[in-house]
Parts: C-alpha cells; structure tokens; sequence
C-alpha cells in the first residue's frame, strides 16, 4: 500500500513528508530547481567521480530535487527516476518538476523489480528510497545491491542516502562493502541525520582521491556552490581509503 503524501507549505518553501513528521524533500518557491535539503547537495559529490554521466537512474523521486537539478544543470545527461508511489508522482506539478522529455522520465515503478530487470547500464544509480518508517527492507538487501552494481557500467558509482548513525546503516555499509569489494566510503550530510554512501570501483575511488584538487577546480561555479560542503567531507572519507593493490 502506498504512504499517503503530506504537503506542507509556508509563504517561502512548499515541503512533502510521508507518515512520520521527517520533511522527505524540500522546495524554494522563488528557486524551485535549489537542492535546499543538504543531504540532496551531498548526493550530488558523485560529479567528484564522474563529472559528465550520460545515464543516471535515481530510485525515489520524493520532490523531485536532485531529478530537476539533473535536468536543469547536466544538459548532457539522461535521467530516469524510478517511484513506487503514484501519489507522490502526482505531486510532481506542485514541485514544478518538468514533464517527461527525450532525456528525463519519471517512472512509476518499483525500484528493486526494476533493477532486475534494467533496459540499460548506468554510469550514477541514487539511492532515496524512504517511508514513513526509513529504508524499505527491498532497497538495502544484499540482493538489492548486487544488482546494483551489476547494473553499473564498468566505472559507476552508486550513490545512497542512508539514516545516520543506525544499526540498520552499519548493516548497510556491511553490505555494500562486501558487493563493491571494499570499495565504499561514507559521510555525515551538514544537516546531520543522514550518511551518504558511495561505492564504485576501488581504482575509480582512488583517482577521485588522488585527483581530488584538480576535479574540484574543473567543475561549474554551479557545481562548487552544490558541493561547498560536502566536498570537504568526500574528499575526507576518500582519503581513508588503502590504494588498492597492484595486478
């Protein structure tokens, strides 16, 4: 059964939740395309990996904030959101999400049957699927992650928003690091509340880390401004990480 989405607006932002009183997403009314929510800016340090992804699939819609940013800011990207709640999917006017086009879609779905079945690889799969009552069982099993990864092209990265400091997120990072070989990091969004966990192939977190200043320095005014914050902490967790060995 699908969460009954709530709506709650004020005279500068328009905000949706689920059950519980947690705010899932969050919207400027004068800058409705603003990732405004810190975690939202902190999913986006995948642009630290892979600047210029020509596929992104996100499981989750909410707001639709980080599918709008997309949209709006990776021109040369093609997204698909993948949503499970046609009740969420209808609130995508009220969110001034733009309408499907020939390189953004919004699918109504569920995320973990979708995945066993992709229509193609990703180069970034997002990670943002909440209820009422956290994570769904269905988007954190060790299942759920193999097919992640195998529906990841050669260097791509999954990156998940996760509850901070649960016992159900230590279980989380157990088991992406098992799927990914180790090669995950993870980091606390400014807000706090929320970890942001990223996965790829040890190699690919490797260069981000050692390439760190150079990757910064070459991204948008746009991009920096996003990333003003997180990218401290990425660059912090991606540092901790042993070189992988030689072959």
């Amino acid at each position: 059964m699908s969460e009954h989405a709530r709506l709650h607006s004020n005279s500068q932002t328009l905000s949706l939740s689920f059950e519980s009183s947690l705010i899932q997403s969050c919207m400027r009314l004068a800058d409705p395309d603003e990732l405004v929510l810190d975690y939202t800016r902190a999913m986006m340090s995948f642009l630290l990996l892979n600047p210029n992804p020509a596929h992104i699939l996100m499981i989750g819609l909410g707001g639709g904030s980080i599918h709008k940013y997309v949209h709006r800011h990776l021109l040369g990207t093609d997204i698909t959101t993948v949503e499970i709640n046609p009740g969420v999917i209808d609130l995508r006017q009220d969110f001034c999400i733009p309408p499907d086009d020939e390189r953004s879609r919004i699918l109504c779905a569920d995320g973990a049957a979708f995945l066993s079945k992709p229509s193609r690889s990703y180069d970034v799969i997002l990670v943002d699927g909440f209820t009422g009552e956290g994570i769904p069982d269905a988007l954190c099993s060790p299942g759920f992650y193999r097919r992640v990864r195998a529906a990841l092209s050669p260097q791509g990265v999954m990156v998940a928003n996760v509850q901070a400091d649960t016992e159900q997120t230590r279980e989380i990072l157990k088991r992406v690091g098992r799927v990914f070989d180790g090669a995950v990091v993870s980091f606390e969004s400014d807000e706090g509340g929320n970890d942001i966990v990223v996965a790829s192939q040890a190699d690919a977190l490797w260069r981000a880390a050692e390439g760190f200043e150079a990757r910064w320095a070459a991204l948008g005014t746009t991009h920096q401004s996003t990333l003003a914050v997180a990218s401290t902490r990425l660059q912090r967790a991606l540092q901790k990480l042993p070189k992988p060995s030689a072959p």
